[in-house]
């Protein structure tokens, strides 16, 4: 038995299809306006979007600071949100005014970035530095931005010799309604060609 699903008042299904499209991953975005005030904001609409080059994804709900700075400025920072910084993530996702820091409103640390203007959270294990690929593209009620990434900074102590390590990482995700999930079992599987899959496939 299934429950059929209709749009809401809103004529939208998008209270359903969030908490079905989970775990979903954070940007915590942090950008520069032209006036020189920083801003910091979650986005829960965030992935990669090309491999060469590498280019980072994420979905502005409406026009929020993030995306009128990003516009302004052409740059950002992708702070990487960890389970222990959860208070303080979740408190960046209060509508401040656009002239009140959300650094300085949740106690946050200002990094300088190498290679953008906009700082880094100096808490967060990890940071993407990114310009702006594309002018962002409307879809809905919503803007797609495209990030160039211009440099990478991970912290040596959630390193390996493969790379970062997402157990040390312990990266949080936003889930349905008000919920969040962080990290349950991890499996290592790696992907089988069909060679392996088929032995008497003709292959060249």
């Amino acid at each position: 038995m299934r429950t059929d699903i209709t749009a809401d008042r809103h004529g939208s299904f998008a209270r359903v299809v969030k908490s079905l499209v989970v775990p979903r991953p954070i940007a915590w975005v942090s950008s520069l306006s032209a006036a020189g005030i920083d801003n910091l904001a979650p986005h829960s609409f965030f992935t990669v979007a090309s491999e060469r080059p590498t280019i980072v994804q994420f979905v502005s709900v409406g026009e929020k600071d993030s995306l009128r700075n990003i516009r302004q400025t052409g740059e950002f920072v992708v702070n990487f949100a960890p389970a222990g910084l959860f208070e303080q993530i979740n408190a960046t996702g209060t509508d401040y005014p656009p002239e009140l820091s959300e650094f300085d409103a949740v106690g946050l640390t200002r990094e300088r970035s190498l290679t953008v203007a906009a700082p880094r959270v100096a808490e967060s294990p990890a940071a993407i530095e990114c310009r702006l690929h594309a002018d962002p593209i409307p879809v809905g009620d919503s803007f797609l931005v495209l990030g160039a990434v211009t440099h990478v900074v991970v912290d040596e102590q959630a390193m390996d010799r493969l790379g970062p390590v997402v157990g040390s990482l312990r990266p949080i995700a936003r889930l349905g309604r008000d919920e969040w999930g962080e990290l349950g079992r991890i499996r290592s599987v790696r992907r089988a060609p069909y060679r392996d899959v088929d032995p008497e496939a003709d292959l060249p």
